[in-house]
């Protein structure tokens, strides 16, 4: 957590909710957090520090969060199988996934405010949020001939002419 960021305690009363030691620990959790974290994994981060919280508690908690605006859920599979969370304190990114080892890319790229502005002046909307997945093979797997699984291969197509 950088010296900045406000703490959990903080957000939490900037954001009108209550504090309590769950919430904080969720968020901390988060903060801190190398690597994206679904429900269980921070469940289970969650228990080493705080042994009588519950899955249920986690999930409530997360919700609670989420519509306060102080995480963001995230997908990283077009399924959407399964939700990852960050705290919403991280500058606008997206994700690239290797569809062979799974592995989570974050970037962040100036190409996205281009199509932002061209979305705004050809439709007149506000955009107020991108959130943009690739998938593909990372350059590890690449490197050792790993190629996309038959089931997760699909065909390009050409965009529709209307956007």
């Amino acid at each position: 957590m950088t010296a900045s960021l406000p703490s959990p305690e903080e957000r939490l009363r900037a954001a009108g909710q209550r504090v309590t030691a769950q919430r904080v620990l969720l968020l901390r959790l988060l903060d801190e957090s190398k690597e994206h974290l679904d429900a269980e994994g921070l469940y289970e981060r969650a228990r080493r520090e705080m042994p009588d919280i519950n899955l249920s508690t986690v999930y409530r908690n997360l919700a609670v969060l989420k519509e306060a605006g102080l995480v963001e859920q995230r997908y990283f599979a077009r399924e959407h199988g399964r939700e990852y969370f960050e705290p919403s304190t991280s500058a606008e990114h997206y994700h690239f996934t290797c569809l062979s080892c799974g592995r989570v890319v974050e970037f962040e790229t100036p190409l996205i405010a281009r199509v932002r502005a061209e979305l705004q002046a050809r439709h007149g909307v506000r955009v107020r949020h991108a959130c943009i997945c690739f998938e593909g093979i990372c350059a590890d797997c690449a490197a050792r001939g790993q190629t996309v699984p038959p089931s997760k291969e699909i065909i390009p197509h050409d965009p529709p002419s209307h956007v």
